[in-house]
């Protein structure tokens, strides 16, 4: 796996952001644009697209994406991406309070065992991540029910392989 704003992660991404998926002689960038690829060509995962619940799915992605993934990386931004005279640290807590108040609007619309009902799909692997991702951040502690939902996503043995070839 290539490092962010490595050279071989600019071989496949001017930005150096990573990942990037190479399927045959496409290159694909974005994480979500990738995760929604895989799930369509492999039809796992997703709703139909062109269908309501595609929709519905859609827009839980882009409420994940911006309510909880765009604050944890700002948050990533002004703690170690940005050079260091153009972080503002003070940002954070603000930025703490916003997770906190889509962690517990998520939780409220929590209604069966996935986001979209009764089958897992993107946006719950998208929402783990991000509840994974604010536990090392030392973000807010998210509620019990959320808390509980994410631990039996991790219980997942698909999400036990993932995790143990990403730690090789």
């Amino acid at each position: 796996a290539a490092a962010p704003r490595s050279e071989e992660a600019r071989k496949y991404n001017p930005s150096g952001k990573i990942p990037a998926l190479v399927d045959g002689d496409e290159v694909l960038t974005d994480s979500i644009a990738i995760m929604t690829y895989l799930a369509d060509k492999h039809g796992a995962l997703t709703a139909p697209a062109g269908t309501p619940a595609r929709a519905q799915q859609d827009a839980m992605t882009f409420w994940l994406i911006d309510e909880f993934d765009a604050v944890l990386w700002a948050a990533a931004k002004h703690s170690f991406v940005f050079p260091e005279e153009a972080r503002v640290p003070a940002i954070k807590d603000s930025l703490k309070a916003e997770f906190e108040r889509a962690a517990n609007a998520l939780s409220d619309r929590l209604e069966g065992p996935f986001l979209m009902g009764d089958q897992i799909t993107v946006p719950d692997l998208l929402a783990v991540h991000c509840i994974n991702w604010s536990i090392g951040a030392k973000f807010p502690r998210v509620d019990d029910r959320l808390n509980l939902w994410a631990k039996s996503l991790r219980e997942r043995p698909a999400f036990a392989a993932a995790m143990a070839k990403e730690n090789g």
